[in-house]
């Protein structure tokens, strides 16, 4: 017999803070790359472009293998997946301690850090919608505050450490912390309810059947045939596009309008304070209105604030851009995993949300890199900048069109298959 665990403390709830550690230490130092471009180009006069290519090839990687991670992850659990690649990106921080050469950069950051970090999210999340068949938008919502938490803690941690031993021992201690801690975290984490007898939050007891309940959806060559999947996936590339691009490039060019390290360094932590809040929040509001509804009001949201930042040239107007534009940032990547299984089912999970992330992270591998080669030539990220408005605006549209998956055309798939 299987439980839903309604007699006890249910296991889920360790898989979701396993999860949130993990997001505050792994995608803090991600999304907060940017902090170490004014050391880098100061040390080797390099250009942003460059730097931010090292970025774009991590964000590729990390998309190409995040796919391999889901079905991984899907097949043997995501306990070894996770600690094989933990020990990958931790080690990438600490070489890039090391960093000498151009094409260092590259290979420890570009490739170590970004196959480092592909389970890091779409393994994650995969499997919090495994134990969890209600409140499955409010439990990846807190999960994905770790992200934000990361963001807001992580931009402080760099600049003092910066500051205080300079950029080369902050990486290595930053690459030991990762590595030591992913690592045993994800000795906690389990693919399913079935592996601790249990069922998935929401479900009531059986006695026979599946042992998550739920493990039901469309295989990835049935997901593939719709229009509705790679709508989705065009709407997550916007995402990733917009956040990476503001993520890498805010620092840089709040700087540039005379502000300080530490006040540049503030607006991304507003960026990820606020999504917090926006992650819980618009978690909670995918599970009651449905998470198409949810998406297109962070879209409404995320384009206003771009299209405030393309006047914004003081550190208050830059704050509140961070404030608006932060709540649909945590909003819309939290989000994405239950809109998978919604439309989609869990059956392949790990490997749908794993194609799904790897467009949002092309999106964020492109991004940074389009804006850094603009503002090398035009010296002004104006831009960079208003292709983000569009793409928000174009994430909206794709969104606002998508429609439920009838079961006709389900029918019709598995009599071609």
């Amino acid at each position: 017999m299987y439980s839903n665990g309604k007699s006890g403390f249910f296991y889920g709830y360790i898989i979701v803070a396993v999860a949130f550690s993990i997001q505050v230490l792994a995608w803090g130092l991600i999304n907060t790359f940017g902090v170490f471009f004014k050391p880098l180009i100061a040390e080797f006069g390099w250009s942003r472009a460059a730097i931010s290519g090292a970025n774009s090839v991590a964000f590729c990687l990390l998309s190409l293998t995040g796919i391999l991670a889901g079905a991984l992850s899907d097949r043997f659990g995501p306990r070894i997946v996770v600690t094989t690649c933990g020990l990958l990106f931790g080690l990438g921080y600490v070489l890039m301690s090391k960093v000498e050469t151009i094409w260092h950069l590259y290979l420890f950051y570009g490739l170590f850090i970004g196959i480092g970090a592909c389970p890091t999210d779409v393994v994650l999340l995969s499997t919090i919608v495994r134990w969890f068949y209600k409140r499955r938008g409010v439990m990846s919502g807190v999960a994905k505050v770790g992200t934000g938490l990361g963001i807001f803690i992580m931009p402080l941690v760099e600049t003092k450490l910066i500051l205080a031993y300079g950029w080369r021992l902050s990486f290595f201690i930053l690459g030991v912390a990762a590595l030591v801690f992913i690592a045993a975290s994800a000795q906690l984490l389990r693919r399913d309810p079935g592996e601790k007898g249990l069922l998935a939050y929401g479900i009531e007891e059986k006695t026979s059947g599946d042992s998550n309940g739920d493990e039901e959806g469309l295989s990835p060559g049935e997901a593939v045939r719709t229009k509705q999947f790679w709508m989705i996936c065009a709407a997550y590339h916007t995402v990733g596009w917009v956040a990476m691009t503001v993520l890498i490039h805010i620092p840089p060019h709040a700087i540039d309008l005379g502000i300080s390290t530490i006040h540049a360094g503030g607006i991304l932590s507003a960026i990820g304070a606020v999504s917090m809040v926006g992650r819980v929040f618009m978690g909670n509001a995918g599970d009651k209105i449905g998470n198409r509804r949810a998406m297109m009001i962070c879209f409404v949201i995320s384009a206003s604030a771009l299209s405030w930042l393309q006047f914004a040239d003081r550190l208050w107007m830059l704050y509140l851009f961070g404030v608006v534009y932060g709540f649909a940032h945590g909003g819309l990547f939290a989000l994405i995993s239950p809109a998978v299984a919604e439309f989609f089912g869990t059956r392949s999970q790990g490997t749908l949300l794993g194609i799904v992330a790897s467009t949002g992270t092309l999106g964020g591998t492109a991004g940074p890199l389009v804006a850094g080669h603009a503002f090398d030539i035009t010296k002004s990220y104006r831009i960079g900048f208003f292709l983000l408005v569009m793409l928000a605006l174009m994430g909206l549209a794709l969104v606002a069109f998508l429609k439920p998956i009838a079961g006709e055309e389900v029918d019709k798939m598995n009599k071609g298959a």
